[in-house]
């Protein structure tokens, strides 16, 4: 029976269930746990070390009051680093190629930061709206162009990455079923079929883990702007 490449996307279900749960959770048992001694094993140091890094890198340009996030933010890329990742191993199913699930990560974060800055620095949130030096006959015009790019946001956010994901997997799936279908046929081609495959898995993995980095980093600079 042929089935459809976007099969792969759908919600896994049993017994009328939907798994989509379970995929959520699986990622965070996969993670070490810190323990109370003096000296970790390598795994937890690892850890340490990138979580350190990355919130030292992301918070470096914001003002203490967004410190605050750091613990949602490294939280959030983690989370999406271990969904993105396992998606690439067979039989699994990657959550984030849903629309659904980026959305609701990205319109309550987003709208946080929205309403820190209304509640915080009204003036500063709302000077946003209009640049500096706007001549004056262009003002509604730009009040309204840069008040929907900012309800844009959380739709740009959700589909950079569903958008990203779906089409590596789609690709992936594309040209293992063309190598599949030219081994019989003309093994060389074949053969160079599957060196191309392979590269291809490795430019993934790179974009599983920027398409996490970037949806936090995009996140932490519209805080930036409201605290």
């Amino acid at each position: 029976m042929m089935l459809s490449f976007f099969d792969q996307f759908m919600s896994p279900t049993y017994l009328g269930i939907p798994l989509i749960t379970l995929a959520l959770v699986l990622p965070w048992i996969l993670f070490p746990t810190p323990t109370a001694r003096w000296l970790n094993n390598r795994l937890l140091t690892l850890q340490s070390w990138f979580i350190s890094r990355f919130t030292n890198q992301l918070l470096l340009p914001m003002s203490p009051a967004g410190h605050k996030w750091a613990l949602l933010f490294a939280s959030l890329m983690l989370f999406l680093i271990s969904l993105n990742m396992l998606g690439l191993l067979p039989y699994t199913f990657t959550p984030t190629t849903q629309l659904s699930l980026n959305m609701g990560l990205a319109v309550p974060l987003w709208l946080a930061t929205v309403i820190i800055g209304m509640r915080y620095q009204p003036t500063a949130s709302l000077g946003h709206l209009l640049p500096e030096g706007t001549p004056v006959p262009l003002i509604p015009v730009l009040i309204i162009i840069e008040t929907i790019s900012l309800f844009i946001r959380p739709l740009a956010l959700g589909v950079r990455l569903t958008a990203n994901l779906t089409a590596g997997h789609l690709l992936i799936q594309l040209i293992a079923t063309a190598a599949f279908v030219l081994l019989p046929l003309m093994p060389t081609v074949a053969i160079l079929t599957t060196t191309l495959l392979f590269l291809l898995t490795l430019l993934e993995v790179a974009v599983a883990m920027i398409q996490a980095y970037v949806f936090v980093l995009l996140l932490s600079l519209y805080l930036q702007e409201n605290v």
